[in-house]
């Protein structure tokens, strides 16, 4: 099965991404054809400093290879690297209806945030569709809040085929239930649009602090805290296996329980989780010509699978003029 996701380079990688995504896609390479990358495209939407998106593409591919990303058990790329997916965005634009990227919540939610409107964040979706359909995925990892622009991947796919005979595999979302939306300290979807994030390589003070500031709720200390709801009780979750959950749950249901005592204890669990990747990133970040050409590699597997899709969309729609 080829098994593809991306993810922005538009500010430090946080727990909500891991989890959400990063962790599935590493163990997918096991058994899978899996495609990853980071999609550069995308982030302009809302990084305007080139110097910062070009050093957070960078990180980005590091905190990747450091958590277990094998580019000899997958493809591993930056979008930019494949210009064909430009192409053919234009192409599936033409078959995109309005009403389709009108009807996007996520579009609507970031207005509603007061991030400014562009052209880019509109017509995200039809980007998106193409970093899919251009290389033939099956299944497609997505955190609950993206489910919406895979469906509308799927509808342009099938309107494309519809038209034009049939080109495009229509991918499967996949959505792991138990952590499919994962909040922020605030309680709102951990975002770095929301500056909520739990960023997976903080360094010691930064990680405590974000620790500390997650929102509670105001009950007693004498008083059984609420699970359902409880930002603090669903991020620890997060790191924990299912007895370990029932146990935490049990704990806080047992009037006694201290907030501030919970939040040190989830600081020592996410420092000690990923320390040996904090390290293995550390050695990265020092040897850049090998990141660079881990991805410059990955790029050109990429490149030959993009082609095969887009010289089939390119001739479906009559672009192959001399035949």
């Amino acid at each position: 099965m080829r098994v593809l996701s991306g993810i922005q380079p538009s500010g430090n990688l946080h727990i909500g991404n891991y989890f959400a995504m990063m962790k599935r896609m590493i163990e997918y390479q096991e058994n899978n054809e899996l495609f990853c990358f980071l999609v550069n495209y995308h982030a302009l939407t809302s990084v305007f400093d080139g110097d910062a998106l070009r050093q957070r593409t960078f990180e980005a591919a590091c905190d990747f290879l450091a958590l277990g990303l094998d580019p000899e058990k997958s493809v591993f790329w930056v979008q930019s690297d494949v210009p064909e997916v430009t192409e053919l965005t234009w192409l599936l634009s033409n078959v995109t209806g309005m009403g389709l990227l009108e009807r996007c919540h996520s579009y609507k939610d970031k207005l509603a945030k007061g991030i400014p409107a562009n052209h880019g964040l509109f017509a995200y979706p039809v980007l998106m569709a193409a970093d899919i359909l251009l290389y033939g995925a099956d299944k497609v990892p997505v955190g609950k809040d993206q489910k919406q622009h895979l469906e509308v991947a799927r509808d342009i796919a099938l309107r494309f085929n519809h038209t034009y005979g049939e080109t495009f595999v229509i991918p499967e979302p996949d959505i792991e239930e138990d952590v499919a939306t994962i909040p922020g300290i605030d309680g709102l979807k951990m975002s770095k649009s929301y500056d909520n994030t739990i960023e997976i390589f903080a360094d010691e003070q930064t990680l405590r602090e974000k620790i500390m500031r997650i929102k509670t709720d105001p009950t007693p200390v004498d008083q059984p805290k609420p699970i359902e709801g409880n930002i603090l009780f669903d991020i620890y979750c997060l790191f924990l296996d299912q007895q370990g959950r029932e146990e935490l749950k049990e704990r806080f249901l047992t009037p006694g329980l201290k907030y501030g005592e919970v939040k040190k204890e989830l600081f020592a669990v996410i420092w000690e989780y990923f320390a040996p990747y904090r390290r293995k990133r550390e050695q990265l970040i020092k040897e850049r010509d090998t990141v660079l050409e881990v991805l410059r590699q990955g790029a050109q597997k990429a490149r030959r699978v993009a082609a095969v899709y887009l010289e089939k969309a390119r001739h479906n729609v009559g672009l192959d003029y001399w035949n």
